[in-house]
């Protein structure tokens, strides 16, 4: 079968230009949303997370700060910048990169994030919002699933949905926005028996566990669609070389850089049976960080228009 590639990036760039022309006019009444990012330490893949954000910020016009904490930032620190966050007119969403060093307790941080400027959806008022169907910050990876899902016209209602991984981040949040969508929602974990046979009851599958290449072919149902959220960066030559062995190109990069990422599905065993998949890296990607920036604009949106009538779900 010659799988459709779902191409986040692409998707990502009409979500951006859609965000950066309705801010544009936002802008010519003086209301530019404004997105602060908070991170603490020196964590590599932080910085390059944070960065990327920042970027798509500049691109669709909106305002953007990063603040710097050394790693040793006290919990009482990093509280007293969030209330300082919560109260400044020009910022609307506030982001607080994870994780966060050991000592410092990251729920207690996230839970003193104002839920309105919540631009994660991590904050339990606005897990409870999506929990119930009441207007509020969905968390963006999951947002971006229904994103890719909507505007590839692949359809949701009726279908049946399995999730492999119950995360606060993904796992769950996606079942409940598949749900509102109409879809019957099935959600795998560890201790789920006989994974594979659940798995091929899939008409849209979504690996969010963390384990790179583990959904394998016996996993995917022929003509599925494949949402891979995982994403895990390899080094071992054998590995790389039997997962990419169908990807001569991205071999040739891997034998430059010494590294290559895969996601949760085999990169192989997916393009031989699913009907649509989102490739490692460029397919959910890239849609975090285009619904992170329109979770900001809608808290711009929420916080100067008191009678702004949002729906519950993307």
């Amino acid at each position: 079968m010659d799988a459709r590639i779902l191409d986040g990036n692409a998707i990502r760039d009409r979500v951006l230009a859609e965000l950066a022309s309705e801010i544009a006019g936002s802008a010519r009444q003086g209301v530019v949303p404004g997105l602060a990012a908070v991170l603490v330490g020196d964590d590599p893949a932080s910085r390059i997370y944070v960065r990327n954000k920042i970027r798509a910020c500049n691109r669709i016009g909106a305002f953007s700060e990063t603040i710097r904490l050394p790693a040793k930032t006290s919990t009482a620190e990093l509280l007293a910048l969030v209330q300082e966050l919560n109260g400044r007119d020009d910022i609307d969403g506030i982001l607080v990169q994870l994780p966060l060093p050991r000592d410092v307790d990251a729920q207690q941080v996230l839970c003193s994030v104002d839920p309105e400027k919540d631009v994660d959806g991590f904050h339990p008022v606005n897990v409870g919002r999506l929990a119930s169907g009441q207007p509020g910050m969905v968390p963006c990876t999951p947002r971006g699933l229904i994103e890719i899902l909507k505007r590839s016209a692949i359809p949701i209602k009726g279908r049946h949905a399995v999730i492999v991984g119950r995360s606060n981040i993904v796992g769950k949040p996606a079942a409940m926005l598949l749900l509102a969508e109409h879809a019957t929602v099935t959600i795998c974990h560890s201790r789920t028996r006989d994974l594979p046979a659940v798995c091929r009851r899939a008409d849209i599958l979504v690996a969010a566990l963390g384990r790179p290449a583990m959904l394998t072919r016996k996993y995917i149902r022929e003509g599925a669609v494949v949402l891979d959220v995982g994403i895990s960066r390899l080094r071992d030559e054998a590995e790389v070389g039997r997962l990419l062995a169908h990807a001569p190109n991205r071999l040739a990069r891997f034998r430059k850089t010494g590294s290559a990422l895969v996601g949760d599905v085999h990169p192989g065993h997916v393009r031989e049976v699913a009907s649509a998949f989102t490739p490692v890296p460029g397919g959910v990607g890239p849609l975090t960080i285009a619904m992170l920036m329109s979770n900001t604009l809608e808290a711009a949106k929420r916080r100067r228009q008191p009678s702004y009538d949002a729906t519950a779900f993307p």
